[in-house]
């Protein structure tokens, strides 16, 4: 992450457009790292800028249909809308490169997207892909298997994902959730067959970063909230005896603890305030701060919280402006959702302090979204704050994402340590 993936292969295409090796290009990447990253980069740098392009992404059905056919030799789509292009080109698709910006986005082999463009792929119509990120399985090695078909047509890990399984995984855990893992015998055998297809490059090893600082700063929930947050907990650990909770839904009510320790729980008509002790400790950092701060939200209802208590406070939404207001220094206090803010974009330039205000169970958005500032560019030491309540669930969030965990791991670990310590932390 923050190497600079994107002038790179923006210097590469360019290269295989004069010699002709390739005619046209799709550049599929999140919507507003397609609307704002890519046609940035070829603007800033000056052996770029004479490449013509156009943006498929954010337009209404008539300019898309216009974009679609412009004579540029290098096009921009968002991710959501591949099968709409796939579906609207069909026989006539005419790009043989195509580039696939943050390609861990392609990693659920049942997403419309994933089956969209693997049509093309077993057409024969696309000669170069590069697939473009800087978590490639964030979650689980499993998750190559569809990135790494879309390269050679499961030559090197099976053309199914049932050949894929038998051969190097194995089944965890409650059989009803069908969960499956790497068998460890296998690692080495994975890596090697597809180590001809990845260049790996860390940043450590390029370039000379500015200090990272990770910080915690825990808040005591009020009475109330703490009476909430304990019900909540016993009920869950109710149904956990009963054997009623699936994986699933145990996610659900571990996100309802995380709200309680946030502040706010959603309700059937809407959410209900319970405490501002994390909204009055994010002001003290605000106010100490004297700089512009990049706050990491979870839930929507804390972003309209955060937003009311916070004078000047805005949050990302898809106006591509504010990216280039906060990177000027105009905006003091930017929300952004890890899910939406955390691939691409290159705030660096704005700021240099992050505030979790509620963390993500995803390692790959955390690590993410904290390498928005902590990039190529940045000139200060980057601040990250875990804002975090004195609750099991939000220490926890913090401990298995430090450590890395798989996702179903953190999960499953969280629900063993809840049966096993229902102690107010």
């Amino acid at each position: 992450m923050g190497l600079g993936k994107t002038v790179s292969t923006l210097t590469a295409l360019v290269d295989l457009l004069v010699t002709k090796d390739i005619k046209k290009v799709l550049i599929i990447a999140p919507l507003r790292v397609a609307q704002h990253t890519w046609p940035t980069e070829i603007k800033n740098w000056q052996h770029l800028r004479a490449l013509r392009f156009s943006v498929i992404a954010g337009l209404s059905p008539v300019k898309r249909e216009e974009a679609m056919h412009s004579s540029a030799p290098i096009h921009i789509i968002n991710r959501e809308n591949v099968p709409w292009l796939v579906n609207a080109l069909q026989r006539e698709w005419h790009y043989d490169a195509v580039v696939i910006d943050e390609s861990s986005s392609f990693k659920s082999h049942s997403s419309k997207r994933w089956k969209a463009l693997r049509q093309v792929v077993k057409s024969g119509k696309i000669k170069r892909m590069v697939q473009l990120t800087g978590t490639p399985a964030p979650n689980s090695l499993m998750e190559l298997w569809p990135q790494i078909y879309l390269l050679d047509k499961g030559k090197r890990l099976g053309d199914t994902r049932g050949k894929f399984f038998e051969t190097y995984c194995r089944q965890v855990g409650n059989p009803q959730w069908s969960q499956y893992e790497v068998r460890a015998d296998r690692v080495d055998l994975l890596q090697e067959r597809v180590a001809d297809l990845v260049l790996r490059m860390d940043a450590e090893d390029y370039l000379e970063l500015p200090q990272r600082i990770d910080s915690d700063v825990v808040v005591s929930l009020p009475p109330k909230a703490q009476k909430a947050y304990k019900q909540m907990q016993d009920e869950f650990l109710i149904e956990l005896d009963q054997g009623e909770v699936l994986a699933a839904n145990a996610a659900v009510k571990i996100n309802k603890l995380l709200q309680v320790s946030s502040g706010s729980l959603y309700t059937g008509e809407g959410y209900e305030v319970l405490h501002d002790a994390k909204i009055e400790a994010l002001k003290e950092i605000i106010e100490a701060s004297n700089e512009p701060v990049l706050i990491a939200y979870n839930f929507q209802s804390d972003a309209e919280r955060i937003c009311k208590a916070i004078k000047g406070a805005v949050v990302l939404k898809k106006d591509a402006t504010l990216i280039d207001k906060w990177n000027k220094g105009q905006v003091p206090v930017m929300l952004a959702h890890p899910a939406s803010a955390g691939h691409g974009l290159n705030l660096q330039r704005g700021g240099s302090l992050i505030v979790w205000f509620g963390l993500s169970w995803s390692l790959e958005l955390y690590q993410q979204f904290n390498a928005r500032l902590h990039r190529q560019g940045q000139t200060r030491p980057v601040r990250v704050i875990h804002l975090l309540a004195d609750t099991h669930a939000d220490l926890l969030v913090r401990d298995v994402l430090s450590e890395k965990d798989v996702a179903q791991d953190r999960l499953l670990r969280f629900v063993d340590t809840l049966r096993n310590n229902v102690k107010w932390l």
